[in-house]
């Protein structure tokens, strides 16, 4: 799976290799396919010697609200008739390990486990059947939403935009079933949500379409693709982990903001 990682001040793209707790150093900007093509340099670090970083830097995250049928029942909402979009901004990504901060704005702090699908190149106007030649691949990803301030303020831009609010990762798998993986989220080691992606209203490939029809996306950016039933409470001091299968496991916790 490829990694995003830090080791002396600079930020590279590798390989890992799990069962070595290796990875393989890639040079090069994985996004370029057509020049200057990135490439394994044959070099090996050790995973102590590297700190695992977001494995994208998106100019901007997408997100798909209501796209789990067992969720949308939970919320006592009507099957949606088209995804609907809402965005967090690129400044509430953090990568695996780093704190959620519990803003002092919000008393009613909400986590959402979800698939986020990477995208490889610019997409604009995507058709469904073409969507894969657009993703780069797939990660784990944290909605964190202040519940009681997207109540109050009946859209969503505030709620869901405090910085931390996007965790992402570990790794970036490229190939993945994401019509049926499971997708498992952990509060405290209690097990919160439970559920496969074939719960989905509309898939990767339908969203991929939906998006790109409205805006266009550039390389790094990032579509979450919605949440399955369970979701719940924060507070500071809890863990959170949401583990996809064939992914891995994202794992973080609330710190009280400062």
């Amino acid at each position: 799976m490829i990694i995003r990682y830090e080791r002396n001040g600079k930020i590279k793209h590798g390989w890992m290799v799990e069962e070595d707790h290796k990875v393989r150093v890639i040079e090069g900007d994985i996004y370029k396919i057509q020049t200057a093509k990135p490439i394994m340099t044959g070099l090996e670090l050790s995973m102590d010697e590297v700190t695992l970083v977001a494995p994208a830097a998106p100019s901007k995250i997408v997100c798909i609200g209501a796209n789990y049928r067992d969720h949308v029942s939970e919320m006592a909402m009507d099957l949606p008739k088209e995804p609907l979009m809402f965005l967090k901004p690129s400044t509430a990504v953090v990568g695996p390990g780093k704190p959620i901060v519990y803003p002092r704005l919000t008393e009613n702090l909400h986590y959402e486990g979800e698939l986020a699908v990477i995208i490889k190149k610019e997409a604009k106007q995507v058709k469904a059947e073409d969507a894969e030649d657009y993703i780069l691949g797939f990660t784990c990803a944290i909605d964190v939403t202040a519940r009681d301030l997207q109540m109050k303020d009946g859209q969503w831009t505030r709620a869901k935009g405090f910085d931390t609010f996007c965790p992402l990762g570990p790794a970036i798998a490229p190939k993945l079933d994401y019509q049926n993986t499971r997708i498992v989220t952990r509060v405290n080691g209690e097990v919160r949500q439970d559920a496969s992606t074939s719960q989905m209203v509309f898939s990767v490939p339908q969203l991929l379409e939906a998006v790109s029809a409205v805006m266009t996306l550039l390389p790094g950016d990032i579509i979450l693709t919605g949440t399955p039933a369970g979701v719940g409470e924060l507070k500071p001091g809890d863990e959170i982990a949401v583990t996809i299968e064939g992914i891995g496991t994202l794992a973080t916790r609330v710190v009280c903001e400062e």
